[in-house]
């Protein structure tokens, strides 16, 4: 065991006997560690009364990358946050109540809605395009319809609420189980469902991808943080209807996985089919390509940022 293990090791123990300040350090290893190399500033700021954490990288137009419902929050950007820095200024926050960022009572769309709008107005100058994944795709779905605006262009990555949903009888098992108990064991397993597969993907890097199931599950005995995941599920999985989502007037793009068990790329064809909105798939992947295929990923982002700044220049 090395040393950095011995004290993660240690950390978890104390943590599991009194909690609290052992868990900040516990987790500020593990996330430090998941971003060792990658060229970021991170920084905590207020927005709109809640403290957030924010990780920033590269310069340029503004690149606004929302994740999952994921308890580790938005470091799970990181293997592909370089390679975006090079072209914009990539802006990756936690959303209240995961990763690093403080809770709030009720995250449902209208406390999104006000998280979200004034944290453009602290970290944008101009309007950012969005890149959202999975439930949290469909809270900035309802956010566009509403507010787009503010946005310059959207990308909605593997989410449910784009078409009629139904969890998969074989995540529903596996989410109930992790949340009763997020031990190693039950995280694999969540694991193995979220990838096409998951050990391939592991090969990539071992210690990141060891280092990350580590910080997700350091997150997710955390209270708040249950709660927070408890709230995305009820609110992210139901559909928006499609007469809120064909208000939406920014350029519109779906990326997706081709062998996404979460959210089936039925849903996304049916979405793309009905709101004319283009649809990117990510072959040889599952919910999470940014992860599993990050040089197929970022291919399919690049072609899709590129139309659409080609369709925000013809648009009036």
């Amino acid at each position: 065991m090395s040393e950095q293990q011995a004290v993660l090791s240690e950390a978890c123990d104390v943590d599991q006997r009194e909690g609290g300040a052992a868990s900040d350090i516990r987790s500020e290893l593990l996330r430090s560690q998941l971003l060792k190399g990658v060229p970021i500033r991170a920084r905590h700021l207020n927005v709109d009364g809640i403290a957030t954490s924010v990780l920033e990288a590269g310069s340029g137009p503004p690149l606004l990358l929302l994740h999952g419902g994921i308890e580790c929050g938005g470091v799970y950007w990181a293997p592909v946050i370089s390679r975006l820095a090079d072209s914009y200024r990539v802006v990756v926050p936690d959303v209240p109540g995961l990763g690093e960022s403080a809770p709030v009572a009720t995250l449902d769309a209208a406390a999104f809605a006000d998280w979200f709008s004034a944290l453009l107005r602290l970290t944008c100058n101009e309007k950012p395009t969005l890149v959202a994944h999975s439930l949290l795709g469909t809270f900035a779905a309802r956010f566009a319809a509403q507010h787009g605006q503010l946005l310059s262009g959207l990308f909605i990555y593997g989410a449910p609420g784009v078409g009629p949903y139904r969890m998969p009888l074989a995540l529903l098992v596996t989410a109930i189980r992790f949340d009763l108990r997020p031990s190693e064991r039950n995280n694999e397993r969540f694991e193995r469902l979220a990838f096409l597969d998951l050990d391939r993907a592991r090969r990539q890097d071992t210690e990141w991808f060891k280092g990350f199931s580590a910080y997700a599950l350091s997150r997710a005995i955390v209270p708040h943080v249950k709660r927070a995941m408890r709230q995305l599920i009820k609110i992210g999985t139901k559909q928006v209807p499609d007469t809120e989502l064909r208000r939406i007037e920014v350029p519109t793009a779906l990326l997706w996985g081709r062998h996404d068990r979460f959210v089936p790329l039925r849903l996304a064809e049916g979405a793309s089919a009905r709101l004319g909105w283009p649809l990117h798939v990510i072959d040889d992947a599952g919910h999470v390509p940014h992860l599993e295929q990050p040089h197929a990923f970022l291919s399919a982002l690049h072609s899709a940022l590129a139309s659409s700044h080609s369709q925000q220049r013809r648009m009036p």
